[in-house]
Parts: structure tokens; sequence; C-alpha cells
């Protein structure tokens, strides 16, 4: 070994026991991971904006489920196929792969002339940012030091509030003054350049010594799990009979092809890992769940307007980047404890937001409801990526955290398609029973994320 190579060992190794996120040996990687998630993030909320918009142009109504549905159930699959190929040739593979598929799908979207082709874009898209979620995460388990994960997580979420306080306004502005195509075609110019950030890092990750075995039939599962998620959300916008015929087949789908994508125990909350990974599907389910409905409650029941109901649900965000940061940056308590008191917050934040529903709730106590909701998802979710990586083996790290991402986007869309039809169903009848019967679906689920958070063993 020469000195050269001596002095490069002597300052990774100083800067593992001193340095921080932003020192030198990972400031390239982290700049350009907090990056990209906070332009998938910017696109996923400025893509709601700019919707309906793109579907009165295109005369594309009937396609507009499948225009959300259809990137969840994409991404699923490339989940799947970046924790395969992650454990087996390391992140490099998926990450770009990812990034091809999200430009991609982005600018065939945002050169589409009909709603089918949009519709093809936005697919790709989907593929695409699901494949870069687990290299991400395997990313951070084999580049940095087990002390400075819960500061790198905490800065994911930091990628993810930004765009969720300015991204909607943003994205209105772009539509009514540029276009709705510049909502898709602007990302892929800043996108290239925070991957390319990345090299240096893919470089320095060494593929795993021995890839494990892999399961027979793992892809096969990823995409009928994909057709049930997309079922599911053509099932959301239609009403009785044909509802229910699509409805049934997808939760199959979902649950059958699902529980073969997770670790073995993960639908019971086993002890340990598996219920490490339920507990992420569980409290994004309550928290997007809720979330979905709160802005048309507060609306509806309290009068206030499309703007100001925006930043009553921005409440949420700041919690969830405040949760995070303290997680990462002040907590001297144990992961366990994190997840115990974020659990705990959560539910009882999701009672108070829910209460809302309710004209004798003063909206102020539902807002700050929400905004504990929040705190303790910020607190949790971080955590439980912390935990994640800590309970993988290196040659399981891509494995593992595609069955993280899967397991929330499963929950959550099962969660969104339910509560959904309920409200639909309940909407006749009364507006106030339709939201109470959507929040005691969340609510429950926040409560049942602190049994799950109790099975969890995490290490202290």
């Amino acid at each position: 070994m020469n000195v050269r190579t001596q002095d490069a060992d002597l300052r990774q190794a100083s800067a593992d026991e001193t340095g921080g996120i932003l020192s030198p040996p990972y400031r390239a990687a982290t700049v350009g991971m907090v990056a990209l998630i906070s332009l998938i993030a910017f696109e996923a909320l400025a893509v709601t904006t700019a919707m309906p918009t793109v579907a009165r142009e295109l005369d594309g109504l009937r396609l507009y489920a499948l225009a959300f549905g259809g990137v969840l159930a994409t991404s699923i699959i490339g989940m799947t196929l970046s924790g395969r190929w992650s454990d087996r040739r390391g992140p490099s593979p998926a990450i770009w792969t990812g990034l091809v598929g999200f430009v991609t799908g982005l600018v065939i979207a945002g050169l589409a002339r009909t709603m089918p082709i949009l519709l093809l874009g936005r697919l790709v898209q989907g593929f695409g940012a699901g494949c870069l979620f687990p290299a991400l995460y395997v990313i951070v388990g084999r580049l940095y030091p087990e002390r400075l994960r819960p500061k790198v997580f905490a800065s994911f979420s930091a990628g993810w509030v930004i765009p969720a306080l300015v991204g909607p306004a943003i994205s209105g502005a772009i539509v009514e003054h540029v276009g709705w195509r510049w909502v898709f075609l602007a990302v892929p110019v800043l996108a290239v350049p925070a991957a390319i950030a990345l090299r240096g890092a893919l470089r320095t990750i060494e593929k795993p010594a021995a890839a494990p075995a892999d399961q027979p039939g793992r892809m096969r599962h990823a995409v009928g799990a994909s057709v049930g998620a997309c079922l599911l959300f053509v099932a959301g916008q239609e009403s009785g009979w044909l509802a229910t015929a699509l409805f049934l087949p997808a939760v199959a789908l979902l649950v059958g092809c699902g529980r073969r994508l997770l670790p073995r125990g993960t639908l019971v909350a086993a002890r340990g890992l598996p219920a490490v990974i339920a507990l992420r599907g569980v409290a994004a389910s309550a928290f997007f769940g809720t979330e979905a409905f709160l802005p048309l409650m507060f609306s509806h029941e309290h009068g206030m307007t499309p703007m100001w109901a925006g930043l009553a649900i921005s409440g949420g965000a700041l919690g969830w980047f405040s949760g995070s940061w303290y997680q990462g940056h002040y907590a001297t308590i144990s992961r366990q404890a994190l997840l115990n008191r974020g659990t705990a917050l959560m539910s009882i934040g999701t009672m108070l937001a829910a209460m809302g529903t309710f004209h004798w709730m003063p909206v102020a106590a539902s807002i700050a409801g929400w905004m504990l909701t929040g705190l303790g998802m910020g607190m949790a979710y971080a955590t439980v990526s912390v935990l994640t990586l800590a309970m993988s083996s290196m040659e399981e790290q891509g494995k593992n955290s595609s069955a993280l991402q899967l397991c929330e986007s499963l929950m959550v869309a099962a969660t969104l398609a339910i509560g959904g039809s309920l409200f639909a169903a309940l909407l006749n009848v009364s507006y106030t029973l339709a939201f109470a019967a959507n929040f005691v679906i969340t609510v429950l689920l926040a409560t049942l994320g602190i049994v799950v958070a109790r099975r969890t063993d995490a290490p202290r």
C-alpha cells in the first residue's frame, strides 16, 4: 500500500469518526441523493395540481385514476428489481436504470398529445422512481457509518418537506403562465446533474462478496401486486357491481402477491425486522389516508378556502420534518423509545385532526392535531429506515430496503382505495358520516402502530 492510499484511508477513517454528512467524503453523495428525492417529491406533488388541466386538454378523464395509480403500480416492479440488483451487483445499476426510466417517462408525458401516451410516460416514470428509492437506501447503508444514518434520513425528510410547501403553488403558476407540459419537462434538466453527483460514491461501494439466493417467482409476484394496485384505483372511480367486481380481485392480488414480496411474518408483524417493515406500512397508511381527506374536510365542514386548507395541511409536513430532524440530531433516547413516542403522537394527533369532522371542534385544535401527527410520523418514519439497515446484513440491504418501500406502497394504496370507496358510498347519506367513516380507518391504523412498534425489538 503506497503513502497516498494510506493517507486517503486515514482521512476516511477520521471522517467516519468525526465528520458529518456534509464532510468531504460524503458531501457529493448527500447533496445528490437529497436533490433527487426533492425532485421526485416536487414532481409527484406538482402533477397532482396539474393533472386536472392535463385530463381536460387531452380528453382523458376516464384515465384520470390510472394516471396516478399507474405510477404506484409500476413503482412496485421497480422497487422489487432494484432490491434484487442492489444485493447482487451493488446499487449502481439500479440508480442508472431508475434515472433513465424517470427522465424518459417525464419526457414522454411532457410531449404527449393524447392521454394514453401520457399514461405510458407515467408508467415508465413510476418504474424509474421505484428503482431509485431502494438503491438510495443501500447507498446509505454501505457508504455512511451507522452514527450518520439518522442524519441522512433526516435530510431525506427535508427533501420532501420543501416541495410539499411550495410544490403545488409553483406547479399552479407553471400551468397557468407557461403550460402544463413544463411540469414534466423541467424536472429532467435538474435530475441528471443530481444523479451525476453520485458517481464518485457509487465507485467506492463494493459489490457484495456473496449474492443471496434468488426467490423464485419474485418478479411475477411484483407484476401481480402491480396489477392489483391498478385495479384498486380503477375500482375507486366506479360504483355498483363493477366496483365490487374490480375491488375483490384487486385485494386478492395485493394480499396474495404482496406477502410473497415481504419478509415472512410481515403481515402479522412478527417480532423483529418483520414488525419494523410492517410499521412503515401501518404508519404511512394512517398518515396519507388522513391527509387525503383533510383539505376537503376543512373546506366543506369549516368553510376554509383552498389556500388556507392547503396551509393547514402544510403543518403536517413541518411537523414531519421537525420529528425527523429531532431523531437525527438531538434524540438521546433509544430507537425503540423513539418509535413508541412517535406512534403515540401519531395516534393522538390523528384523533384530534379527525375530530375536525364535527362542527363543534375548533379548527385550530384539528390543525394542531395534524401537526402532532406529522411530528410523530417524522420520528417513526426515519427511525424505521435506520433500523431496517441496522437489522440487515450487507447482502440483504437491497431486498429489505425494497420490502420497506413495497410495504408502504401496498398498504397506502389499499387504504386510499378502501377509504375512497367508503367515502363515495356514504356521500349521499351525509358528508359528516362519510368523513367520519374514513377517519375511523386511519385512527385505527395509527393506534395499531403503537402495538406494532412494541414488537420491533429495536437495538439500543
